[in-house]
């Protein structure tokens, strides 16, 4: 995300980036380049081929993102996502290709993950989706084409990294549920260090660093707290089901006790808890408004206003237009807020179905964290749901 020019919510540029490098003991050659320009790749790698005398890896890391379903993501975004993600890379390794052609220790690492066909992965992003394993085809086509010649693998994180992008979509405290770059970073020296001949695997992080690592822990920002899982890796879909459920099982988002279960499971009795949870520093922390399309017994429209002074919750449509628009049955909203249901697992199953921002939907589940603690504070917590 580093750019020529400092951006308020982007620590560095490249020039910055560069420095760092050179003042680990290696060579940079900060270049700006657009990967979906085809001439800015072709100057960058030439110019790059002049100053090291040749490409020995390409890491394709580039990548464009929007959380959102299919009537709900704009053409615009669709466009920068195929171009970015999967026409970038493409491209981009298009032009390295001929100069990796004649190095003794050639690689290709695309960050994408490994190819999985549950519909699970498509359902709420399918646009998101096909961009980002149009990048992982390219590890299957390549790995084959050039087999001999230059290894082609992907790498993919088994949870959460913490990283700018990650700090803009989730908000502050985001950061206690990822890993730190490092494990990315000491996975991909692990794959640059294996033959040509591994080539068109899918590599997840933690499973690479296996064999020299015992405590994972060290990669965490926060050791000990539960991790927020990536995206499409294939042992969460055959699970997602259990554990979005099971009170035995720590929560990947939540810290702490749960929220009390609402007397009688009512829809009304949740909000009224929601409610005396509020405070000044929630709403300056969320400035949005949620509404909620509940299916089922007790069903209906509510919405939770965290704009105007204080904040309100309610039946029937918010006072303002709504940032977010989210629909689940009445029974597991009851469980999402009473802390038995994880939002991810809820969102990536296709049980809670988001339209609108997508990060201020992501800051509503950091909010559910901090009315937590807060019902903590107040000694409001039943200790039925620690039975």
């Amino acid at each position: 995300m580093k750019t020529a020019q400092l951006h308020p919510k982007v620590p560095g540029t490249i020039y910055t980036a560069a420095e760092e490098i050179e003042a680990a003991g290696g060579k940079a050659l900060p270049c700006v380049v657009d990967v979906r320009d085809e001439q800015q790749i072709s100057g960058s790698v030439e110019k790059a081929v002049e100053k090291c005398g040749g490409i020995d890896i390409l890491v394709n890391n580039a990548s464009a993102i929007a959380l959102s379903s299919t009537l709900d993501t704009p053409t615009k975004k669709v466009d920068l996502m195929m171009n970015v993600n999967t026409r970038g890379t493409y491209l981009t390794s298009k032009a390295c290709i001929p100069h990796l052609k004649t190095s003794k220790i050639a690689h290709i690492l695309n960050l994408s993950p490994p190819p999985n066909l549950n519909p699970l992965w498509f359902k709420q992003h399918c646009a998101y989706t096909i961009a980002k394993y149009g990048m992982s085809v390219c590890v299957l086509g390549m790995a084959e084409e050039f087999k001999g010649e230059i290894a082609v693998n992907a790498l993919w994180p088994k949870t959460t990294i913490h990283t700018a992008a990650m700090d803009m979509l989730g908000g502050a405290g985001i950061e206690s549920q990822c890993r730190k770059v490092d494990i990315i970073a000491d996975a991909a020296y692990s794959i640059f260090k294996k033959p040509k001949n591994f080539t068109g695997n899918f590599i997840i992080d933690e499973n690479i660093l296996k064999e020299g690592i015992q405590n994972f822990d060290v990669y965490a920002v926060k050791p000990g707290h539960p991790l927020m899982p990536d995206f499409f890796l294939d042992e969460l879909p055959g699970t997602v089901n259990a554990k979005m459920e099971s009170r035995d099982a720590a929560p990947a988002i939540k810290e702490g006790k749960q929220m009390p279960q609402p007397k009688g499971g009512s829809v009304e009795e949740t909000f009224r808890i929601v409610k005396e949870t509020l405070s000044e520093d929630t709403v300056k922390a969320a400035q949005a408004v949620y509404q909620f399309e509940l299916s089922g017994e007790d069903g209906g429209t509510w919405f939770l206003d965290l704009k105007s002074k204080g904040g309100n919750v309610g039946c029937g449509e918010p006072p303002a237009q709504a940032d977010v628009v989210m629909s689940i049955s009445t029974e597991d909203f009851i469980k999402m807020f009473s802390g038995k249901l994880n939002p991810t697992m809820a969102f990536m199953s296709g049980k809670w179905k988001i339209k609108g921002n997508m990060a201020l939907a992501i800051k509503l589940d950091k909010l559910m964290t901090q009315m937590n603690a807060r019902l903590k504070e107040n000694k409001m917590l039943t200790t039925e749901l620690d039975k």
